[in-house]
């Protein structure tokens, strides 16, 4: 269950459940904007959260493992020549290239060939990848 979802149906504020709790408001905002996964919290963390909130730690990091599932699973058995584009663009990124903005077009291609053309990912999928990839 998705921890923002949980704090209105309690009508608590993300102040209100790291005092109760005792997980640090860094922490706790750390969670909530998505820079650390709740499936990588220590169990003394999941155990507080799932505590004050009245859920089971399991159905606390359920959505937040499924999703991790589906993101990996989006970004593997492309077409190939989407994934080599993916890879190129990522290397890119990596080491800062002065081609980003071809690698970026390139990509961006890709992506609308294996969705509009071929049909060989779905318009999810393709919004996946623009969105994570290309901010779009």
């Amino acid at each position: 269950m998705d921890i923002t979802e949980l704090l209105k149906r309690k009508k608590l504020t993300k102040y209100r459940l790291a005092v109760e709790s005792g997980v640090p408001h860094a922490t706790l905002s750390d969670i909530l904007c998505g820079k650390t996964r709740i499936e990588k919290c220590s169990g003394e963390t999941l155990y507080k959260l799932s505590t004050v909130l009245g859920v089971r730690i399991e159905d606390l990091i359920r959505d937040s493992i499924q999703q991790s599932a589906i993101e990996k699973s989006y970004e593997t058995g492309l077409p190939i020549y989407l994934q080599n584009d993916l890879d190129a663009y990522k290397e890119g990124l990596r080491k800062k290239s002065t081609l980003l903005d071809c690698l970026w077009g390139e990509l961006y291609g890709s992506i609308n060939t294996a969705e509009i053309s071929e049909g060989s990912i779905t318009p999810e999928h393709a919004a996946y990848l623009r969105k994570k990839f290309l901010s779009l």
